[in-house]
């Protein structure tokens, strides 16, 4: 059914597709100084085929890209290639601040971020442009909750430790203890700010028998909160009561490493958090204090502070941490309607019509 709804998104997306520029009639000659004014875009990162077959088939821009998806866009190099632009298409490993947009200069109508968060743009530097900017929320929501609900089990029934026990020689006899994990029958999950994702991850884990859902958020949200019948606690209770602590808050100034020694000490030891949000809202030195120490179970992370945590952080030290590379968005089918949805989003602005998903500023 997520396969379904994602291809089904991604069906919209190719729907929508802007039309098409059309040249009729007149030399070559005409039509490549009609396309000599066309605006020019510049494309930071090799996105998904879908994106780029819209980018190309429309007709209405003049692009440039950085034409690897293995390795980011030096800054030098990107601060050379957005110069003059008309419209800017980026990435979350891009930093979109006050540098980059005065070597973009005023030609900078629109910038579209192929990403659901926005904490690597300047969004009051945007607004004080008037700059426009796109995004890709909802497209990815499926495939973060799905990836959420794996990142849980694998933390919780320990299987990258057994993976390595079963590789390494260490499945010796059976055991009665040996790798015994944590059910999430008759348990209680709690959701650290509740939106679509939020509520998505809850319809997943409702099948495992889950006792009770909790969740805090700026405010109460009786509507999404009504849909898995979950109860609106302070964040103070919700780490008292939670078995499992999904983390699916953005990152803002309030939210800055909310899951700090505090929230920590007020968990129980069985419990254990999933972080698929942004790395910053988790203190990682807290964390690793945390699990090495036994005041929680475990953590499974899909993000951190930096993105790639390097290899010799301490908490790559830690059975009992999970760190995946940022790929909750990672399935096919979702990439591709990201792309899509970036790419229209880009049109869309640079024709000055509305967006189909814009950031308001």
């Amino acid at each position: 059914m997520a396969m379904l709804r994602s291809l089904m998104a991604l069906r919209r997306l190719q729907r929508l597709a802007v039309a098409p520029l059309s040249f009729t009639g007149g030399a070559t000659t005409q039509v490549l100084r009609e396309m000599s004014t066309l605006p020019r875009v510049y494309v930071t990162r090799q996105i998904p085929p879908e994106g780029l077959r819209i980018l190309r088939d429309s007709g209405q821009v003049q692009f440039e890209l950085w034409d690897s998806d293995d390795v980011p866009v030096p800054r030098n190099e990107l601060l050379q290639n957005v110069k003059g632009v008309d419209g800017l298409l980026c990435v979350l490993t891009e930093k979109i601040d006050a540098e980059l947009l005065d070597a973009a200069g005023p030609n900078l109508k629109v910038l579209s971020t192929m990403s659901v968060g926005f904490d690597h743009l300047s969004l009051e530097e945007l607004k004080k442009r008037g700059i426009r900017v796109g995004y890709t929320p909802e497209v990815l929501t499926d495939a973060v909750a799905e990836l959420t609900v794996a990142l849980l089990l694998a933390t919780s029934r320990r299987l990258i430790e057994a993976t390595h026990e079963a590789k390494t020689g260490g499945w010796g006899t059976w055991r009665t203890l040996w790798l015994c994990g944590y059910e999430l029958a008759n348990s209680t999950v709690g959701i650290l700010g509740l939106g679509r994702i939020g509520v998505a991850i809850a319809e997943r884990l409702a099948p495992f028998k889950v006792k009770k859902f909790i969740y805090t958020d700026v405010a109460p949200r009786p509507e999404l909160a009504k849909a898995i019948n979950a109860e609106y606690v302070s964040l103070d209770e919700l780490a008292k009561q939670s078995d499992f602590l999904s983390v699916c808050c953005a990152l803002t100034p309030e939210t800055k490493e909310i899951c700090n020694k505090d929230l920590f000490a007020k968990m129980k030891n069985t419990s254990i958090i999933i972080n698929t949000s942004r790395g910053g809202v988790v203190n990682q030195e807290d964390l690793y204090e945390a699990l090495s120490t036994g005041q929680i179970a475990g953590a499974g992370l899909d993000v951190t502070v930096p993105e790639p945590l390097p290899t010799s952080h301490p908490l790559f030290t830690l059975k009992n941490c999970v760190i995946l590379p940022h790929i909750a968005s990672a399935s096919y089918s979702t990439r591709n309607a990201m792309s899509a949805l970036a790419v229209n989003n880009l049109l869309l602005g640079l024709r000055g019509q509305p967006m189909i998903k814009e950031l308001k500023l």
